[in-house]
């Protein structure tokens, strides 16, 4: 009998172990869950005493691998994100008592008292309300490029990686990730960066900083890569983020036209995808899952923007765009024309071949898909665009509605193999096999 026990007993063990695994991995994915949303908070709370965003990007990692190696044996704890910031400041200042100890200018207790007093600085927020914006505004100082203000600050405050900000950007991703490390290296070796502007300097920087707020928003919105077709939570930062700035710069019509623009585009998030996460198009979305109040707010905000500007800025020129679309009750009632006229002066004030590409879907939607295709047609050759998915896709759509199949699933299948993102290409593909079912 004492031998039929062992069977069981091994049993026993192979299911207790398989749980501990199952629990591992659970505790790993909410490890990495609790690190996505709380990164950028980590980083903006170290930057000031650490006076180097790349520093404050290794802690943040270091306190990451403190939780793999902690969290699976002690569980998760109430407060995560409080664990990461401690444990990355424990870090920073481990890392300023070695320096100092290693050049010999000060005591061991001179060392430990100055490290400790690091923790109690300030917040790097000051006025402006928030560490992230906070941040943003240093990452944006005028010894960087534009281009390299907004790419690192899409690194550090919309955890954006290399790829994605790349992409973004219409550039390679070697060259962007040339760009990110040259922008952190300038930060580290001007020490005034690290100081918050305030007066016209504040004001010069706020350019850079309401792109930033609008790429992070537009990632959210519709991700370039993985299984999601939206990152509601990019959304919800930038539009957070958004709403504080328009408090510190109340005057400013494009913090307005902005903020106008995330609320309308966010309004629609709900009714974007199915209930297996597969997008809906525009056209086809149940306008009774449309968020009115961030419609409301959005409008409101839009007004805000109109009022205060001399002429319509980029922001609040699309805002007005997203607006046609809020107010129409169904599809049929949008007011196409007036969104081709709007593109028209979008591309005048902002000339863009992405801006070029979105008029040539409104003047199809106003004046027949030849007009549309014409320009799409033109955008076909421009050399930033070769690799973006979009173009085949309006291409494709736009040539499926002149009936000319075979070419419109030609386009689909290409956009297809251009997308990084799950659902988008699951998407094309099917519109494509409608082609050919429709016998082209």
């Amino acid at each position: 009998m004492a031998a039929n026990d062992h069977p069981s007993a091994t049993s026993s063990q192979g299911s207790d172990a398989n749980d501990n695994v199952a629990r591992s991995r659970e505790t790993h994915r909410a490890i990495e869950t609790v690190f996505r949303i709380e990164r950028a908070r980590i980083i903006a709370a170290l930057t000031r005493f650490v006076r180097d965003v790349g520093l404050a990007e290794e802690f943040a990692q270091d306190a990451l691998i403190a939780a793999l190696r902690h969290w699976p044996e002690t569980g998760v704890p109430d407060r995560p994100g409080a664990w990461l910031i401690t444990s990355a400041k424990r870090r920073a200042i481990d890392h300023f008592r070695r320096a100092r100890m290693a050049q010999g200018k000060m005591a061991l207790l001179g060392a430990e008292a100055e490290a400790d007093s690091l923790v109690e600085q300030p917040n790097l927020d000051d006025d402006l309300g928030d560490d992230l914006l906070g941040l943003m505004f240093v990452a944006c100082h005028p010894v960087l490029s534009t281009e390299a203000r907004v790419a690192l600050t899409l690194r550090l405050v919309g955890g954006l990686t290399t790829e994605e900000i790349a992409r973004a950007f219409l550039v390679s991703e070697p060259a962007m990730a040339q760009r990110i490390v040259r922008a952190k290296r300038s930060l580290a070796q001007s020490l005034a960066a690290f100081e918050l502007p305030s007066g016209p300097e504040r004001a010069e920087r706020l350019s850079s900083v309401l792109e930033v707020l609008y790429l992070v928003f537009n990632e959210g919105y519709s991700a370039t890569k993985g299984e999601d077709l939206i990152r509601p939570q990019l959304c919800k930062e930038a539009m957070r983020l958004g709403r504080i700035l328009a408090g510190v710069a109340p005057g400013d019509a494009e913090v307005h036209g902005l903020v106008a623009l995330m609320e309308l585009q966010a309004s629609r998030l709900a009714a974007r995808t199915s209930s297996n996460g597969e997008p809906i198009l525009l056209l086809n979305q149940n306008r009774a899952r449309w968020d009115r109040l961030l419609i409301k707010h959005g409008l409101a905000a839009l007004e805000r923007a109109e009022v205060s500007a001399v002429r319509p800025g980029p922001y609040t020129l699309q805002a007005a765009i997203a607006a046609c679309h809020a107010r129409a009750g169904t599809a049929d009632e949008t007011d196409w024309v007036r969104i081709s006229g709007l593109y028209s002066t979008l591309a005048a004030l902002a000339p863009s071949p992405v801006i070029e590409l979105n008029r040539a879907m409104a003047l199809a939607m106003a004046f027949g898909p030849a007009s549309g295709l014409e320009l799409a047609d033109q955008l076909a050759h421009e050399p930033t665009l070769r690799n973006y998915h979009l173009v085949p896709s309006v291409r494709a759509d736009l040539l499926m509605k002149l009936g000319r199949l075979a070419e419109a699933r030609c386009e689909f299948e290409r956009a297809a193999a251009l997308t990084q993102n799950e659902r988008e290409r699951a998407m094309l593909l099917r519109q494509a096999s409608a082609c050919l079912g429709h016998g082209a």
